[in-house]
């Protein structure tokens, strides 16, 4: 069993993130901290940690429980971490969230957006989102 592990790595195994370079990425801008420092991709970590994840604007702390470095599905990951967020964080996320599964609408006839087009549209998406300049 493994005593420790890269903290980008960790995330990526416990679907914290979708894929490891977006976990190093957030290392990298800042948005991960363990004691309110921010962290290092390569930075070990082991269990009994509370990292504090920055994500989408909104501030998720988790008590690292179980070291794992594959993958794995989304019951056995939750089982190698306490959520630990304030209710307070949660119930902003759950918020926000109500009632903006609706589709994007586009003028009848227009078709598919063209590669540009998406871009366009998920920079915009983006810019909504990144909040965390504010935190």
């Amino acid at each position: 069993m493994l005593e420790k592990i890269r903290v980008d790595k960790w995330l990526w195994a416990v679907r914290i993130f979708k894929s490891r370079s977006i976990a190093t990425e957030a290392c990298k801008s800042g948005k991960i901290y363990i004691q309110n420092t921010p962290v290092k991709a390569s930075h070990l970590i082991s269990p009994n940690v509370i990292l504090e994840v920055r994500k989408n604007g909104y501030r998720f702390q988790f008590q690292i429980t179980k070291i794992i470095d594959k993958r794995v599905s989304a019951p056995l990951a939750a089982e190698c971490y306490l959520n630990l967020t304030p209710e307070e964080e949660l119930k902003k996320y759950e918020s926000w969230f109500s009632g903006k599964a609706t589709p994007e609408i586009r003028l009848k006839g227009s078709g598919r957006p063209t590669k540009k087009e998406r871009r366009e549209l998920d920079e915009e998406k983006e810019s909504l989102l990144d909040w965390d300049d504010d935190l």
